[in-house]
């Protein structure tokens, strides 16, 4: 007697994710908890420049910026609650001083300039189809910034209108990458605030647009991480304690389903080895001149040795 239904995975032939593999990571917070994982297995990975960009508009913009190699001015920033911030970008990106954010956000758009060059996949996590129009501008914002609400208003992207912007991403990655790998998902989260009912409109808005373009393009795929969690995983013991956010054991079983479908089967002994060494890294001994704990230090630096000998872009 089966007890849970299983989310159909078909393991991918082609463009495999290995450790030559670089990453760019754009998207909602799921996308970090992704990027996380690939951290501590030591990928070459690029996660999140201008933070968490919770909706496709976002992520369109900062491509698009990214491509015409944007130079951020003082024009572009905004001034609340003691700190600059740009509406381009999300609020861990802002500062106290006015140089400070102009330097980090030329930069972040430079760095990723250079590694989309060279990205061989990149993996979009999109939460939400539910936008904030700045009335002053009549812009839409990746972030409001905690401005008054009442300086905004609230719309619900249509599907066409997804489907627009994500067609627009994928042309501008293509165009300076024409080999590059795209996946998308959407991200597991729930975005109660909007209100239930609405959350699913938006979370439905997303998937249904994804599948339109990737029905039409090639090289770009669908992840069903929403669909593992609503359905493998709809127990509230997988959730934070907030009954929103996915907990760690989700995460991980998501992850795994990620790895199986889209990892090269050579990761499978590294990803081994690299976890006995950050677990060794993270080990707090009893003693810490005993001979024991020497023997054991030794062994961990062959071991970060040896890794380090096969992929020389790790460091430990």
């Amino acid at each position: 007697m089966k007890f849970q239904t299983s989310i159909p995975l078909k393991k991918q032939t082609r463009n495999l994710i290995d450790y030559d593999a670089n990453i760019l990571l754009l998207g909602s917070c799921f996308s970090e908890n992704i990027g996380n994982k690939l951290n501590y297995f030591k990928f070459q990975h690029l996660q999140n420049p201008f933070g968490i960009l919770f909706h496709p508009k976002a992520i369109e913009q900062f491509i698009t910026d990214v491509i015409n190699g944007k130079k951020f001015t003082k024009e572009d920033l905004i001034y609340q609650n003691e700190r600059y911030h740009s509406f381009n970008a999300h609020s861990s990106l802002s500062e106290v001083d006015e140089n400070m954010i102009l330097n980090n956000l030329n930069s972040q758009i430079s760095t990723t300039q250079k590694f989309l060059e060279n990205t061989s996949h990149l993996i979009i996590t999109l939460g939400t189809a539910w936008v904030y129009r700045f009335i002053e501008t009549d812009k839409i914002v990746a972030n409001c910034h905690k401005i008054p609400q009442k300086k905004f208003l609230k719309e619900l992207l249509n599907i066409a209108e997804i489907a627009e912007s994500l067609e627009a991403i994928v042309s501008l990655a293509k165009s300076v990458n024409p080999n590059i790998t795209i996946l998308f998902t959407v991200s597991p989260i729930r975005h109660l605030k909007d209100g239930f009912v609405q959350n699913m409109q938006s979370k439905s808005h997303l998937i249904s647009a994804i599948h339109e373009v990737i029905n039409i393009r090639k090289n770009i795929h669908y992840f069903p991480s929403y669909e593992i969690m609503m359905d493998e995983l709809r127990d509230y013991r997988f959730y934070a304690e907030d009954m929103i956010h996915p907990n760690k054991t989700a995460i991980q079983y998501i992850w795994e389903c990620f790895t199986e479908v889209w990892f090269a089967e050579n990761t499978a002994s590294t990803l081994k080895e690299i976890d006995i060494i950050q677990k060794g890294i993270a080990h707090k001994p009893f003693n810490t001149k005993s001979e024991e704990h020497k023997k054991f230090l030794h062994n961990l630096y062959l071991k970060k040795e040896l890794i380090i000998s096969k992929y020389p872009h790790i460091s430990f």
